[in-house]
């Protein structure tokens, strides 16, 4: 098999792989993934997201845009992980896909890693999160934070689809635990028979004008918290 051939590998074992930022969309513009550990770089992006979002609180907009590129970076290689396939970690094989107004909406690898896999984690988020910091003039820990909830909620995307929840959701711990301090244990909790991830982080966007507290937002209070929990555990019923 060709490195280029594994990400495919992974495509066909997992369903709805595109609407889990696994396939990259025709009209997407394409961003090498040595770019994302750019603080100049991740500057300019910040500064030409802050018009459509409507604040400029740079570390609200810093922290969303991890938010939103965190989820589709650790995409590839947490999607290998369940389905069996190893894929690169690292920054200089990763494609990273953005729709118009730098919306990150895939992630793609063109390399196959399985012996260094936690090293070239550990050094692909401490590169990102460094520059992501310095861009928003912010310390890096709450950016930690969101990545490991990022790592949490991409596994348990993926074991929803491929129908193991409780295997996907398994290798969480023992992957964060590897990859070692700044990055947080990630968490879940069930509510109603589903699993949600339990947050450690705040992603900040309902600081952006127009847009909602998330329903798991550790911000909220635990009883409202867990009500709409509640709620979205029927819905997914």
């Amino acid at each position: 098999m060709t490195d280029d051939a594994a990400q495919a590998v992974v495509v066909a074992r997992v369903p709805g792989a595109a609407a889990l930022g696994l396939v990259a969309p025709p009209s997407a513009a394409v961003v090498p993934g040595v770019l994302l550990a750019d603080a100049a770089w991740t500057a300019e992006v910040l500064t030409a997201r802050a018009a459509r979002q409507r604040t400029d609180d740079r570390r609200v907009q810093a922290t969303v845009w991890w938010y939103s590129v965190s989820s589709v970076l650790l995409g590839p290689v947490l999607a290998g992980l369940v389905s069996g396939v190893g894929l690169s970690a690292r920054l200089a094989d990763t494609t990273v896909h953005a729709l118009a107004g730098h919306v990150p909406i895939a992630a793609t690898t063109t390399g196959r890693s399985a012996a260094h896999l936690v090293e070239d984690l550990r050094t692909t988020l401490g590169a990102v999160v460094g520059a992501v910091a310095e861009a928003g003039g912010m310390r890096e820990r709450p950016l930690w934070a969101v990545a490991t909830d990022s790592l949490a909620n991409r596994l348990l995307a993926v074991g929803r689809a491929v129908g193991d929840v409780a295997a996907a959701t398994a290798l969480a711990g023992p992957l964060a635990a590897a990859i070692g301090d700044p990055l947080p244990p990630p968490r879940y909790v069930d509510v109603g028979g589903v699993r949600f991830t339990r947050r450690a982080s705040c992603c900040l966007l309902y600081r952006v004008p127009h847009e909602a507290m998330c329903t798991s937002c550790p911000h909220r209070d635990p009883a409202t918290r867990q009500v709409l929990l509640e709620d979205a555990a029927e819905r997914w019923g």
